[in-house]
Order: structure tokens, then C-alpha cells, then sequence
């Protein structure tokens, strides 16, 4: 498969893959950022590229701004990163969302079916919510699945 080009940004906990989509402005690097603080590393800022790997979705930064993420008022900093990472899920920038999600949400991303979070991504407890909610996909060993697996009318977490 070849690689696929998302505005978005990606990084790893704990060696796992989050993938921060969103609109341009909508909080995704100050997301990372905070993140990153809290222990994350980050794999790529503003363009990740998303590519099967033993059949899973793999993150990678674009050559030219690996380790590079941009803080709006600041400039473009240089912080520690992975070349990559294993996609496990997406934490999507948004305005409001519902109190207690629909259980298994998922999104459609590189032809994989992925569990999905919705985060404002401004609020304080953004990172806590991105680090609970990966933990919780780690712990019930939940893996993106390939679309071309799942027959119509079946949920990808059955």
C-alpha cells in the first residue's frame, strides 16, 4: 500500500500512535505539545503520512519536517520524535461532543477502520482524556481493521 498524505498530526505514547485531526487552528499541536510534556514523543506535525506495515497503519513524518512542530506565536521547534509509530487511534479536534460517546466509534482512515475520540482539544483536561481513552483501546486490544474486512451492517469492534 502506498503511503497516504493527512493534514494532521501524529504522535506516540508509550510506543502507540495518535493521530490528532482536525482543522487548521482547531488546538491539534498545542494538543501535542502538552502532550509531549506529559511524556509523549511526537512522529510528525501538520502532514503525516499513513502506510500499511504487516498490516497495520503505520505513522511517519515527511523527511523534511521530522522533529519539527510549530507553536503559533512562537515559531518552529525542534523536539524529541520517533520516525514512526503503529496507529491505534484518533483523537478528532471538536467543539463540543457528547457527554458519554457511543461505544466502538470509529473513523475511516488509509483504509483502515479506527477507533475514534472526540476532544476539545483547549480544554485543560484534553491530555488526560487522549491518555485515558488510548489506554482504554491498549487494554481491550483493540487494533485498527482493515475496511476490506468488515462486511456491511457488522461494526468493527464485533
Amino acid at each position: 500500500m502506498t503511503a497516504i498524505s493527512v493534514h494532521a498530526t501524529a504522535i506516540a505514547i508509550n510506543y502507540h500512535g495518535v493521530l490528532l485531526v482536525g482543522p487548521s487552528g482547531s488546538g491539534k499541536s498545542d494538543l501535542a505539545l502538552r502532550l509531549i510534556d506529559r511524556g509523549a514523543v511526537l512522529v510528525s506535525d501538520d502532514i503525516v503520512y499513513v502506510e500499511q506495515s504487516e498490516g497495520k497503519p503505520l505513522l511517519r513524518a515527511a523527511p523534511n519536517i521530522e522533529g519539527r512542530i510549530e507553536l503559533r506565536g512562537v515559531g518552529i521547534i525542534e523536539v524529541l520524535h520517533t520516525k514512526y509509530a503503529a496507529m491505534r487511534m484518533v483523537a478528532e479536534m471538536a467543539p463540543s461532543y457528547e457527554r458519554i460517546p457511543p461505544e466502538n466509534l470509529s473513523t475511516d482512515i488509509a483504509g483502515y477502520s479506527v477507533p475514534l475520540v472526540k476532544i476539545a482539544a483547549l480544554e485543560a483536561s484534553a491530555p488526560l482524556k487522549v491518555e485515558y481513552a488510548l489506554r482504554s483501546i491498549v487494554d481491550a486490544d483493540i487494533w485498527p481493521m482493515p475496511l476490506s474486512h468488515i462486511r456491511p451492517n457488522e461494526s468493527p469492534a464485533t
